[in-house]
């Protein structure tokens, strides 16, 4: 009042509400949050009042406040946690949360040295299990159980072919294109050496030569056929 001000004045300047101002004002302690705050606010107040903060705490300590008490750091940011005898104060809060925060820390360092430790055995295992599981969902092709024979000369040759001893002969002419033969078992009897044979798409070796060549096909493979046994001979 000798300074000329009104609550709103003071709310303003000490960031109290007007509410804990007044109940300060009237020694209303228990409409306030706490011992704690009573004492920040006393602090705050009396401050901006140009008052000695020490003695109103002291004397609300010693009129409302058991010993037995334990204080929290809670208030405005300008005094929370502060005392101007003892300095700085940490609450049963604060220590609680670092607790936490640390068994926090030490839980994600054991996973994560857990994770490193187990990385060399892991490296190896799945590389193995996917060549294994590509082995068995990639099953061997059936064998063929034809046989496709393409006849491809280089120049006009004679060509007889048969579908094994004693069956009719199914082509006999000279070619000069390439010709495909179907059959269970296919026979070839060839006037010249310088083609090039694919048996079911894969190539047959030819060896160079002057003389004319026969072969036996079948699913399992192929045999150079002595000239006795060759179709149209």
């Amino acid at each position: 009042m000798r300074q000329r001000l009104d609550i709103a004045d003071v709310e303003a300047r000490t960031k109290i509400r007007a509410k804990y101002l007044r109940a300060l004002e009237n020694e209303e302690f228990g409409m306030l949050p706490g011992p704690t705050f009573v004492k920040t606010f006393l602090r705050t107040y009396a401050e901006m009042l140009g008052l000695d903060p020490h003695v109103l705490v002291e004397e609300y300590r010693a009129s409302y406040e058991h010993g037995d008490e334990i204080e929290a750091p809670l208030g405005p940011p300008a005094v929370a946690g502060r005392d101007r005898r003892h300095g700085p104060r940490i609450g049963p809060g604060s220590v609680i949360l670092l607790v936490l925060v640390g068994i926090v820390a030490a839980l994600v360092a054991i996973g994560l040295a857990s994770d490193d430790e187990g990385g060399g055995d892991q490296a190896s295992v799945p590389e193995t299990t996917r060549s294994e599981t590509k082995a068995k969902a990639a099953p061997k092709p059936a064998p063929p159980k034809r046989v496709s024979l393409k006849v491809t000369p280089a120049t006009p040759t004679y060509i007889c072919v048969d579908h094994g001893v004693g069956t009719p002969v199914v082509f006999e002419n000279t070619i000069d294109s390439a010709q495909t033969f179907h059959g269970k078992r296919v026979r070839v009897n060839l006037g010249k050496r310088d083609v090039q044979l694919r048996m079911n798409g894969k190539p047959v070796q030819v060896t160079p030569g002057p003389d004319p060549v026969g072969f036996a096909f079948t699913p399992r493979g192929s045999r150079e056929l002595p000239s006795g046994e060759r179709p149209c001979a």
